[in-house]
């Protein structure tokens, strides 16, 4: 499933194209995704502004001049693709044909910019949700959420109140949306691999008796937005379904530390050990036994 990086690289591609512009035609090929698109979902779109394109967590939120955001996640396999309705004799920059399986095109954005903008999700895992700008606080999909790793907010103090008394391991409070909201399994295990923490550790052990953080807190805190800003740069990590809005693939896969290198050696400079796989939380977890403690 696409995590923070991912979810941000799509948000940069998406931005040039949709803030600012108008919905000029929503086609859904169908009624639902992982749920039920709404009955009139294309006529509350068409004609209205995307005033802004964030993200929170894993989620892309299209602020609509409406007075509604559409909330949009990618599930496991969904992608979007951006390509111009202008074509001259020589596709641009900009334009990118279909892809191969796009049978699999459920929704298309048509924008007066001059993009169109297809949603991809052959797994169907994805949603669209449109929702009251007045009533996104109380969202159930949104409010629970934890700081975001990459805000000012979110540190070492924040981090250590969060796991302060938890009995869990370190990967699984990490990999709790409740504690830091966007991050997965890829990005847990190269963060505590980079703060040399063992994803077997207890949670509780960042923090002192007192809820005051540990330094190995703020060891953690700065390999997650390290690890985070690498990704991101990258264009993401493609392992099987991201791709970017241009359609190509992202690069940080390729500089995976630990992250499905099972029996290879710890790239640490000076330590002997060999990255091992085991499973936590029903999810595989790769480290090093020797420099993560």
């Amino acid at each position: 499933m696409p995590e923070l990086p991912e979810v941000e690289t799509v948000r940069r591609g998406l931005a040039p194209v949709m803030e600012g512009a108008r919905f000029t035609k929503v086609i859904a090929h169908r009624g639902d995704l992982r749920w039920p698109l709404a009955k009139d979902f294309a006529a509350r779109l068409e004609g209205k502004t995307v005033e802004g394109l964030a993200r929170r967590a894993k989620y892309l939120l299209a602020d609509l001049s409406s007075g509604e955001v559409l909330v949009m996640h990618l599930g496991m396999s969904g992608s979007f693709r951006v390509a111009r309705r202008r074509v001259k004799a020589t596709p641009g920059r900009y334009y990118h044909g279909r892809a191969k399986n796009a049978v699999h095109d459920h929704v298309v954005f048509h924008m007066s910019s001059g993009a169109r903008i297809s949603f991809n999700d052959p797994r169907r895992f994805g949603m669209m949700k449109l929702v009251g700008r007045a009533e996104l606080d109380r969202e159930p999909l949104l409010r629970a959420l934890g700081p975001e790793p990459l805000g000012n907010e979110f540190d070492a103090a924040m981090l250590a109140r969060a796991c302060k008394g938890k009995r869990t391991s370190l990967k699984a409070a990490l990999s709790d949306q409740r504690v830091v909201a966007g991050l997965g399994n890829i990005y847990v295990c190269e963060a505590l691999h980079r703060a040399r923490l063992s994803p077997k550790r207890g949670a509780s052990t960042v923090a002192s008796r007192t809820g005051t953080p540990r330094e190995r807190a703020q060891r953690l805190v700065d390999a997650i937005k390290a690890v985070l800003a690498e990704a991101i740069a990258a264009g993401g990590s493609s392992l099987r379904d991201h791709r970017r809005t241009d359609g190509e693939l992202g690069d940080f896969q390729h500089t995976f530390r630990v992250y499905d290198r099972a029996g290879k050696p710890c790239p640490t400079p000076g330590c002997a050990g060999t990255i091992r796989r085991v499973v936590q939380g029903g999810r595989s977890t790769f480290f090093c036994p020797v420099c993560q403690r």
